[in-house]
C-alpha cells in the first residue's frame, strides 16, 4: 500500500505513520457483482441526488396485493422492519447547530468517465491515492479516507503546486448552514432515516418521482436509499443482469428494431454492465441508469422482440484476448467510426479503430485521410450508401450566434473552473487538428483577453450546437461583412466510437445477424459465455461473475 509519495517528503514522521493508517484501513478497490444464488446481481443508482432540492419527493409502491417491506439500517437506533402498500418519501432541510465544512481536494474535471479515469490512474502512478466522483462533471478527487484532514489536503495541494501542475487542480471548500433529512411516511407516521432496504413480496416496485409523476416505473429487485458523496442520497436498485437488460435493451436500440440489433445490443449492454462496475464506487454502488452509463428503466417499456435477444444471447459477452471490451456505442457516427483516442485520453483499444459505416466500399480512409480539410468536407457532403443514410442526425447544419457561442462557453469556463480569464468578445474559432477518422482533436476559441483551446469530447461540452466533433465551422457573416456567427456542419451525434445504433438497425434490416454487426464494428473480437477467466478490465483485479 503507497503513501502519497509527493505528501510524504512534507510530513513528519508522526504524520507519516498516521497518513500510513489511514492507507491501510481506508482503501478499496473495484468491487464485483453481487451474487444472489446463481444470478449475478446488479447495482444501479436509479435517483442519484436525492435531496439536491427541498421539493424532492419519492412514492414507492407495491403491486395490488403485495406489500412492501422496509428495514431501517444505520445510525444509533436499532434495526426496525416495517410493512406498508406504499411509502412517501419527502425532504426536510435540517438546520445545523453549526455550519459543517464540506471539502475535497479536486485534481481534475472532466466530461466522461473515461477520461477521468485515465488521469486518476496518471496521479496513482505519481504515488497519490484518488478516487473518481460525479458531483455533476466527472471529477478526480484525492482520496478522502487518506487526506482525511484540511492539513493533509493543503500539503497534498502544495506539493502539487510546487510541481507546476496546478491546471484544475483545487479546493473545493463549501460551509453548509444545513442539510437534507429525508423523512419516510408510513402508514400515517413519520421516520427519519438515512438508509433504508425496501423488498416486496413478488419483487416488484413501482417509484414514482414528485408529487404528480405521470411516468412512474415499476422495478424488480430490491432498492435501497443511501447516503453518497455529495451530501445528497441515492436510490439503489439491486437487480438481477439478465433483468436489468430488460430495462435497458428496448430503450438504447428503441422499440421496433429489428431482432438482429436487439441481439448486437444485448451483447454489447451485458458486456458494458459488467465492465463499468467501478464507475460509481466513491458513492458504493456500480451503474447509473442514464446517458452516462447505459438508459436503465426497469420493467416499464420492456418489448417482446428485445426479451428474445436478451434469452437468446443470455451469458454470451464480447470480448477481445480474453478480456471484456470496452462496449462503447453510439446513436449515430455519421458515416465513420471514431478511434477511443480520438475522443477520450487513455490506453488504445484496438478493436476501436476507424471503420467507415457503410457495408459497401465507399469510401477509403488510408488512401484518404480525413484529417485533411478538404476530403473531409467532400466526405461530410456524401449522403448515399452509409449504414444511416436516410436518418436525421447523419448529417446535419446548425447556425450558432456569437452571443450563443459566447454564453455557451462562459458557462463550460465556469464549470471547469478553468483559470482562463473572462472575455466579452469572441474573435475566432478554428480547428487547429483533425484526426484522420474526422474527429476534431484541437480546437482555438480567440477572444478579446487571448486564445484557449479545446480538446477532443469537451468540444461538445463547450458548444450547444454540435451534436458531435464530426464537424467543420463556416463562419456566417451579417451584412455589413462582420463576423455574426458559425454554422457548424457534420453529422453523427454522440462520441462515435464502436457501434451505431443506426447503423445496426439498417444492417439488422439488411440480413446481418447479431454476431455480423458486432464483428463489423468491433474487428477482431470474440462472443464468449461469462466464465471466471475472463479479465473484466485491465488493471483492476478481476471479481468474481456468477455463472448462470
Amino acid at each position: 500500500m503507497r503513501v502519497p509519495a509527493h505528501t510524504d517528503q512534507l510530513l513528519s514522521s508522526g504524520f507519516r505513520y498516521v497518513l500510513m493508517i489511514f492507507c491501510l484501513f481506508g482503501l478499496t478497490g473495484a468491487s464485483g457483482p453481487s451474487e444472489k444464488g446463481s444470478e449475478t446481481e446488479l447495482k444501479v443508482g436509479i435517483v442519484q441526488r436525492f435531496g439536491e432540492a427541498a421539493t424532492d419527493q419519492l412514492t414507492l409502491q407495491a403491486s395490488k396485493g403485495d406489500r412492501l417491506t422496509l428495514r431501517f439500517l444505520g445510525g444509533n437506533l436499532k434495526p426496525q422492519t416495517l410493512q406498508a402498500s406504499s411509502v412517501k418519501l419527502e425532504v426536510q432541510m435540517q438546520s445545523l447547530k453549526e455550519p459543517e465544512v464540506e471539502e475535497r481536494l479536486v485534481l481534475g474535471n472532466y466530461r466522461s468517465f473515461e477520461t477521468a479515469e485515465y488521469t486518476a490512474q496518471q496521479w496513482q502512478a505519481k504515488g497519490i491515492e484518488v478516487e473518481i466522483a460525479q458531483p455533476d462533471r466527472w471529477q478526480v478527487w484525492a482520496k478522502r479516507t487518506v487526506y482525511q484532514t484540511p492539513l493533509l489536503r493543503r500539503l497534498l495541494l502544495q506539493s502539487i503546486q510546487a510541481q507546476g501542475e496546478t491546471k484544475a487542480v483545487y479546493l473545493d471548500t463549501r460551509i453548509l448552514p444545513q442539510k437534507p433529512q429525508v423523512s419516510w411516511i408510513i402508514n400515517g407516521f413519520r421516520y427519519n432515516r438515512e438508509e433504508i432496504d425496501v423488498t416486496a413480496g413478488k419483487r416488484l416496485i413501482t417509484v414514482s418521482r414528485g408529487k404528480t409523476d405521470q411516468s412512474p416505473r415499476i422495478y424488480a429487485g430490491k432498492l435501497r436509499l443511501q447516503p453518497n458523496a455529495y451530501g445528497t442520497y441515492t436510490l439503489v436498485n439491486q437487480v438481477p443482469l439478465e433483468t436489468y437488460l430488460r430495462g435497458v435493451v428496448p430503450h438504447e436500440i428503441d422499440s421496433g428494431a429489428p431482432y438482429a440489433a436487439n441481439e448486437a445490443q444485448a451483447v454489447l449492454a451485458r458486456t458494458y454492465a459488467l465492465r463499468n462496475l467501478r464507475r460509481f464506487a466513491a458513492d458504493n454502488y456500480q451503474l447509473c441508469a442514464d446517458q452516462q452509463c447505459q438508459v436503465y428503466q426497469g420493467l416499464t417499456g420492456t418489448d417482446k422482440e428485445a426479451d428474445q435477444a436478451i434469452a437468446a444471447t443470455r451469458n454470451q459477452v464480447l470480448t477481445y484476448q480474453n478480456e471484456l471490451v470496452d462496449a462503447l456505442y453510439s446513436s449515430t457516427t455519421g458515416g465513420v467510426t471514431a478511434p477511443f483516442e480520438d475522443v477520450w485520453n487513455g490506453a488504445d483499444r484496438p478493436y476501436l479503430k476507424a471503420i467507415v459505416d457503410s457495408a459497401a466500399n465507399i469510401w477509403n480512409l488510408s488512401q484518404r485521410s480525413l484529417s485533411d480539410e478538404a476530403n473531409f468536407r467532400q466526405f461530410i457532403s456524401l449522403k448515399q450508401g452509409f449504414n444511416e443514410t436516410g436518418w436525421n442526425s447523419f448529417r446535419w447544419r446548425k447556425e450558432s450566434t456569437l452571443t450563443e457561442i459566447t454564453e455557451g462557453l462562459k458557462r463550460y469556463l465556469k464549470r471547469t473552473k478553468s483559470s482562463f480569464p473572462d472575455f466579452q468578445t469572441i474573435q475566432k474559432l478554428q480547428i487547429l487538428e483533425r484526426s484522420s477518422a474526422g474527429r476534431i482533436l484541437k480546437l482555438a476559441v480567440q477572444t478579446n483577453q487571448g486564445t484557449f483551446e479545446l480538446y477532443k469530447d469537451d468540444i461538445r461540452s463547450a458548444f450547444l450546437a454540435p451534436r458531435s466533433t464530426l464537424f467543420y465551422l463556416k463562419p456566417v457573416y451579417a451584412a455589413d461583412k462582420t463576423l455574426k456567427g458559425y454554422a457548424f456542419v457534420g453529422g453523427g451525434f454522440g462520441h462515435g466510437v464502436g457501434l451505431s445504433q443506426t447503423g445496426a438497425y439498417n444492417l439488422a434490416k439488411q440480413g446481418w445477424t447479431g454476431a455480423q454487426i458486432l464483428s463489423f464494428y468491433y474487428p477482431g473480437t470474440q462472443i464468449q459465455p461469462i466464465k471466471e477467466s475472463l479479465v473484466l478490465w485491465k488493471n483492476q483485479t478481476p471479481p468474481t461473475v456468477a455463472q448462470h
